[in-house]
């Protein structure tokens, strides 16, 4: 797995980047697909020590996020983030696979993925305005056609308060 380590705001030390590199790495033994590329972006904030790592896979993507006050303990976190994201995933799909999911203390289940289906206007709109639409619904997140690209794109409500911005890549 080839790792791109990056700093924002802290220059990275080689043994931090060496550290970075062996440690997610380690997580392409979990990962049929290959090659695959890992992004990590190491960043300081005051007292906070910030790793971010992105895994693209097939159709999705692997990413966590964790601070603390020590950048190895924050890499050994996001990796442990991202191990249990992995298995989570395997799990599913072999459920997937076999038609049923276990439920605590009933044993196996007949796996039901829809429960409802909804339909909504793709009149292209602005991001502005698809962040107000959201706001007026009183939703975490807004599907719509963004005016600029012409393409269908989500705003949501992160964690932290503020706002993002899903696109389809090219």
């Amino acid at each position: 797995m080839d790792v791109i380590v990056r700093g924002k705001n802290v220059d990275v030390t080689a043994a931090l980047r060496d550290y970075v590199t062996r440690k997610v790495g380690k997580l392409a033994r979990y990962l049929d697909a290959q090659p695959l590329t890992a992004e990590a972006v190491l960043s300081v904030q005051k007292d906070r020590q910030t790793v971010e790592v992105t895994i693209p896979l097939e159709g999705r993507l692997l990413r966590g996020e964790e601070s603390t006050a020590d950048m190895y303990a924050s890499v050994d976190l996001v990796v442990d983030k991202l191990e249990s994201q992995i298995h989570r995933i395997k799990s599913e799909l072999k459920r997937r696979v076999h038609g049923t999911r276990e439920e605590p203390g009933n044993g196996p289940v007949a796996v039901q993925a829809i429960v409802r289906k909804k339909t909504f206007s793709a009149k292209p709109m602005s991001v502005d305005e698809a962040l107000l639409q959201m706001e007026m619904l009183g939703h975490d997140f807004f599907v719509f056609t963004n005016d600029e690209t012409e393409q269908v794109n989500v705003v949501y409500r992160r964690r932290d308060g503020n706002f993002g911005l899903l696109e389809p890549q090219a």
